[in-house]
């Protein structure tokens, strides 16, 4: 797997600093675990965060912190499978969930359009997030759109163009409101992206906003 598109600096300090909305964590976390590359950025910015904490001035507890601290290592673990919670939709042969899924749940897939089908991924810790999974069949596009603010894509499985580049297996892209773009899918095979979004999908056309707005796209 050769991946040609990373998240950004400001995104990998986002979450390597703890700071990253929940959604878009998941999906940035899903491109780490096909990239060495960016695990490597990660760790160092995370050791550049540890160096500074160290060189900051000492400064004194609240009084009820260590009371805190033990009772939150009393606190009984939730352990989770090594799959997101049922129920979930199928994958293609050979395909594996992210790991940055474990304990997520996901719906079957959904009908969207002529080959296209989506699930809707729920996030324990964060139900308003705005995750889910698109399943666009071969040589098949999504309508043409923008964004009101910002959305995280993690390819899965397959490749799409959208007019900027060629975005395949292992490949993040990050789009916004800057440019108009339509993912269209390589004749060769269906794709399967995770997708978070923060605001809108700006669909042109009616029938398409439409659409977009019953999936709460």
């Amino acid at each position: 797997m050769t991946i040609q598109h990373h998240p950004d600096d400001d995104l990998l300090l986002a979450l390597a600093a703890g700071s990253l909305a929940r959604g878009h964590s998941v999906v940035v976390a899903s491109h780490l675990e096909h990239c060495a590359h960016c695990r490597q950025r990660v760790e160092l910015l995370e050791a550049v965060g540890g160096a500074m904490l160290d060189a900051l001035p000492p400064a004194l507890l609240a009084p009820e912190a260590l009371a805190r601290t033990m009772a939150a290592i009393d606190a009984p673990v939730k352990r989770t499978g090594a799959r997101p919670s049922a129920p979930h939709p199928a994958l293609p042969a050979g395909m594996c969930w992210p790991q940055s899924l474990v304990g997520c749940s996901a719906t079957r897939w959904r009908w969207l359009g002529p080959g296209m089908r989506w699930s809707r991924v729920t996030l324990p810790d964060d139900a308003a997030a705005n995750v889910f999974l698109l399943r666009i069949g071969a040589g098949k596009n999504l309508p043409a759109h923008t964004h009101s603010d910002c959305e995280l894509t993690q390819v899965l499985y397959g490749a799409f163009h959208d007019g900027r580049a060629r975005f395949g297996p292992g490949d993040f892209d990050e789009a916004d409101g800057s440019f108009e773009h339509q993912p269209v899918v390589e004749a060769g095979g269906e794709c399967i992206c995770l997708a978070s979004v923060d605001g809108r999908v700006l669909f042109k056309g009616a029938i398409a906003r439409t659409l977009g707005a019953l999936v709460g796209m």
